[in-house]
C-alpha cells in the first residue's frame, strides 16, 4: 500500500524538486514577542523561505505558543510547522508538526513515550504529522540536555549515517541533524556528506549556522533544508539576514549541481 502524503509534505517535496534546497526560519516563542514573530514570518515568506517552524527546546507556556502560532498563521500563507520539545509544543493553530523521535536519547520517553501521549492531540487538532528522526550532534545545547541525549561526536560521521539509515528503514521520511540552538560550531560538512551518501530521505540541518558561507557549504555537502533560529531572532535587520541565508542555500545547491554534472 502506497504512503499517502499530506498537503504540507507534498508542498515541501515539490519545493525541493523545484528549488533543490530550502531555508526555514525557526521561531522560539520563549525568545521573541508575538509581534516580532509575525515580522519574521512575513519577511521570511517574502524572502523565499519555504515554511515557518515554531517551537524550541524549552517552550513551556502553551498560552504563549498558541498566541504566536495563531498570529503568524493569520499573516502568512506558507506552512507553519511545529517543532515540539514536549506535549506543551503542540498547538491547534499550525498546519503540521514534526512528529519526531530523538533516536539517540537515553530516555525512552523522548524516543516514543512523548509521541504516544501526543498522538491523540495531533489527530484531534487535525495537524499533519511529518515523520522525522531527530539526532543530537556535539553537545546539542538545550535540546541535548532536555532530551537526555547521548550526543553523536562531531568526528564520528559514520555513527550519524547509521542512525539516519536506520531511520529511513524504519519509515521516517526526514532526518534532522541538530547541533543545538546557538551552538558554537555547526554540523560538520563531512558528516552531512556521509549521511547524504548513505540515505535518500531529505536531510535537515540546524544549530550554530550564523554565517551565509557556512550555510552554503552545508547545502553543497548535501543538506536539503537549512534551519536558522537564534541568528534570525537576534538580527537587527531580519530582511537582510533572511535574504543572505536564502541566497546562500541557492548558491550551495547550484554548486552541488555543477559538481554532479
Amino acid at each position: 500500500m502506497s504512503i499517502r502524503l499530506g498537503r504540507v509534505e507534498k508542498y515541501l517535496i515539490k519545493r525541493l524538486e523545484e528549488d533543490g534546497a530550502l531555508h526555514i526560519p525557526l521561531i522560539d516563542p520563549e525568545n521573541v514577542s508575538p509581534e516580532k514573530a509575525v515580522e519574521i514570518g512575513i519577511i521570511a515568506e517574502r524572502g523565499g523561505s519555504a515554511a515557518i517552524m515554531i517551537g524550541g527546546s524549552t517552550v513551556a507556556s502553551i498560552v504563549k505558543l498558541n498566541e504566536v502560532v495563531k498570529l503568524v498563521r493569520e499573516n502568512v500563507s506558507i506552512p507553519i510547522i511545529l517543532f515540539p520539545n514536549n506535549l506543551s509544543g503542540i498547538s491547534p493553530y499550525a498546519d503540521a508538526i514534526w512528529f519526531m523521535s530523538l533516536l539517540n536519547s537515553l530516555n525512552p520517553y523522548y524516543i516514543i513515550g512523548a509521541q504516544v501521549l501526543g498522538a491523540s492531540a495531533v489527530r484531534e487538532y487535525g495537524l499533519e504529522p511529518l515523520p522525522l528522526a531527530y539526532l543530537i550532534i556535539g553537545d546539542g545545547g538545550a535540546a541535548g540536555y532536555i532530551g537526555q541525549a547521548q550526543p553523536i561526536p562531531y568526528d564520528k560521521p559514520e555513527i550519524a549515517a547509521l542512525y539516519a539509515l536506520a531511520a529511513q528503514y524504519l519509515g521516517m521520511r526526514f532526518v534532522y541533524l541538530e547541533a543545538g540552538s546557538g551552538a558554537k560550531n555547526p554540523i560538520p560538512v563531512e558528516m552531512i556528506a556521509l549521511v547524504r551518501k548513505t540515505t535518500s530521505i531529505p536531510i535537515i540541518v540546524g544549530g550554530g549556522l550564523k554565517r551565509p558561507d557556512a550555510v552554503e557549504e552545508r547545502v553543497y555537502a548535501g543538506a536539503d533544508i537549512i534551519v536558522t533560529g537564534t541568528v534570525i531572532e537576534e538580527s537587527t535587520d531580519v530582511e537582510k539576514s533572511i535574504h543572505l541565508f536564502v541566497d546562500a542555500v541557492k548558491r550551495g545547491f547550484s554548486r552541488r549541481c555543477k559538481r554532479q554534472m
